[in-house]
C-alpha cells in the first residue's frame, strides 16, 4: 500500500513516499526506504514496539509526569498514542509537517481523534515553537525524520535553543538521534552547549537510536541507588524497562560507581 505527498519544493527528492508493510502481526510505517519509522502490533496497538520509543519515556526517571507534552514529528503516532492512554494527566500536542502522515496514523495506526487532551496539527515544528510566545511545556519530544535522516531545520542551535526556552523550569527535551549519523557528535555538542551540560544520552538496545535528554536545570548528580528505586516504581506502573534504562545510562554518560554526573 503506497501513499504519496509532495512538499513545496522544486527538488525532486522532496517527494515523501509513505509505505505501509505488515508482517508477523506487526504493521510498519516507512518513508520511501527500508528503515522503519513506526511500528504497531496489531493485537496490542498500544505496545511501544520500537525500543527508541520506549526510551523516550526514560525522562520519567528524572522529572515528574508531564502536564503538557509537545511532540514534533508524528510518524505512526506510537509515542502520542501511548502517552494519551498511559499518562491521563498529560495534555499532548503533536506537530506534523505532512497531512498525509496524520491521515495514515489515524487510519492505519489507531491514533485517536482530537479531544481536550490530544491535538494534532499539520504544520512546521520550528514555526510552532516560535508561535507559542511565552507559553511553556513540561516535555518536548523531537522525533522528526525524513527518508534521508533528521530534518535539518530541527537540529540547529537556534531550534534547540527555542525548545529550551519553551520548557518549564523542570522541563526536558528528548531528541531522537541516530548514533551512526556522521553529525551525531555535533548534535550532542549543540545540545550540551544549549543546556549548559545538563545532557544525558540513553542508547536504545534496538538498532542505533540514541535519545538525548536536555534538562532545563541540573539534576543534582543522581545516585544509582535512587535511580534503581525510581525505576522499579515506574516499571511497575507503566510496564516499560526502566531498570534497563538505568543500566544503559552508564554506557554514554560521565559517572562513577555511585552516581551520574549531569
Amino acid at each position: 500500500m503506497l501513499f504519496r505527498s509532495k512538499r513545496f519544493s522544486s527538488r525532486p527528492d522532496d517527494d515523501l513516499v509513505i509505505d505501509i508493510s505488515e508482517e508477523f502481526g506487526v504493521r510498519k510505517l516507512h518513508f520511501g526506504h527500508d528503515d522503519t519509522q513506526s511500528a504497531m502490533r496489531i493485537s496490542d496497538p498500544l505496545e511501544l514496539v520500537l525500543a527508541y520509543s520506549r526510551c523516550v519515556f526514560g525522562a520519567l526517571l528524572f522529572v515528574p509526569v508531564p502536564k503538557t507534552m509537545l511532540l514534533i514529528g508524528l510518524g505512526g503516532g506510537s509515542i502520542a498514542k501511548w502517552a494519551y492512554a498511559r499518562l491521563p494527566e498529560t495534555r499532548i500536542t503533536c506537530i506534523e509537517l505532512h497531512p498525509q502522515v496524520i491521515a495514515v496514523a489515524r487510519s492505519m495506526f489507531g491514533l485517536p481523534a482530537d479531544d481536550e487532551r490530544l491535538e494534532v496539527i499539520a504544520g512546521d515544528g520550528a514555526a510552532h515553537l516560535v508561535g507559542m510566545g511565552e507559553d511553556s511545556c513540561d516535555f518536548i519530544v523531537m522525533d522528526a525524520y525524513s527518508a534521508t535522516g533528521i530534518a535539518p531545520p530541527l537540529a540547529t542551535t537556534e531550534f534547540f535553543a527555542a525548545c529550551r526556552d519553551r520548557l518549564t523550569d523542570d522541563g526536558v527535551l528528548a531528541v531522537n538521534l541516530w548514533g551512526s549519523d556522521k553529525r551525531f557528535q555535533q548534535y550532542c555538542e549543540r545540545l550540551s552547549d544549549i543546556f549548559d551540560g545538563h545532557l544525558l544520552l540513553l542508547p536504545a538496545r534496538q538498532k542505533g537510536n540514541v535519545i538525548a535528554f536536555g534538562f532545563r536545570k541540573g539534576l543534582g548528580e543522581p545516585r544509582w541507588e535512587q535511580l534503581a528505586q525510581r525505576a522499579a516504581g515506574l516499571e511497575s506502573a507503566y510496564g516499560l524497562e526502566f531498570g534497563e534504562f538505568v543500566t544503559d545510562l552508564a554506557r554514554l554518560n560521565p559517572h562513577n560507581d555511585r552516581k551520574l554526573f549531569v
